[in-house]
């Protein structure tokens, strides 16, 4: 059984491994057939220094999501995931394209990865992050945010993780996974996932020196595990497992891009060790 075709929208860089070079790369290392779609296409990643900035036309952009609502083809995706967006026309157009998409496949997953900031604030203009905000979390089956861009769509300061669930349920897709949650154990960072039936954190030892590109890696690997039917206790752990394997790997080469290519087993098969707790679902903490 084919696990289905994935459209995938966000940055290109033409070094390193960060946006569709990440989630292009998981998914295909998975086994599904991926349409990526560039917003913007960079020589690297701004944290390695100034470089050109190849940019779309909103017309153009907009034509081109035209074109997939369109293609003859589109009964083989089975989800979208969209991660930067180089202005808030581009996730006005992805917003018309995940809404079409529904109409001809209602079980349709859409994953939003609003990348949009971390703990120095945003780094998109807020326009584009209220577009995400306003229009593609409410359509999204699974959101992805770090604990700051999450705080920043919720309107709200994130000191704990009872105060991350809250803000997951007040934001309201069907399944949240926060990255950069508060840990529960020395020397660590925590995965959150928050839907209708769990409340799991997903915690590793923290790594100092981390490339860029693994919140665009945990989204794409998070969702291939969703589309192959695991459950979701059992998606996170091994999700978790094999961002943390290929990180770590990174790290001890020296690298200052994840290595993708010579840890491809990592993301199908990760053998490190996760610590997986379960916490009190806010909706158990309201019946009492």
């Amino acid at each position: 059984m084919s696990p289905g075709a994935v459209i995938v929208i966000s940055s290109h860089v033409v070094r390193g491994s960060v946006g569709n070079r990440a989630a292009v790369f998981a998914l295909e290392t998975l086994g599904h057939p991926v349409w990526a779609l560039p917003t913007v296409v960079l020589p690297w990643h701004p944290g390695h220094g100034r470089s050109t900035r190849l940019t779309f036309s909103e017309t153009d952009f907009g034509h081109a999501i035209d074109d997939l609502i369109a293609a003859p083809w589109l009964s083989e995706v089975k989800a979208v995931l969209s991660g930067y967006f180089g202005n808030a026309a581009q996730a006005r157009s992805v917003a018309r394209l995940v809404t079409a998409l529904r109409k001809k496949n209602p079980h349709l997953l859409y994953a939003c990865d609003p990348v949009i900031g971390d703990a120095g604030g945003l780094y998109v203009p807020e326009a584009t992050a209220e577009a995400i905000r306003d229009l593609l979390i409410p359509l999204a089956s699974l959101a992805t945010p770090n604990r700051y861009e999450l705080a920043w769509l919720a309107g709200a300061p994130l000191e704990d993780n009872n105060a991350i669930m809250e803000a997951a349920l007040a934001l309201g897709p069907s399944r949240m996974l926060v990255t950069s949650a508060v840990p529960m154990m020395a020397g660590g960072i925590g995965n959150l996932y928050l839907s209708g039936r769990n409340a799991l954190l997903a915690e590793h030892r923290s790594v100092e020196g981390a490339p860029n590109g693994l919140g665009d890696l945990l989204s794409a690997v998070f969702l291939s595990r969703l589309l192959s039917g695991m459950d979701e206790e059992r998606a996170l752990q091994l999700t978790t497992a094999s961002v943390y394997e290929v990180l770590a790997r990174a790290v001890k080469r020296g690298s200052d891009e994840l290595t993708l290519a010579a840890d491809s087993t990592s993301l199908s098969t990760p053998m490190a060790m996760v610590q997986l707790r379960h916490l009190v679902h806010p909706a158990q903490r309201r019946k009492k």
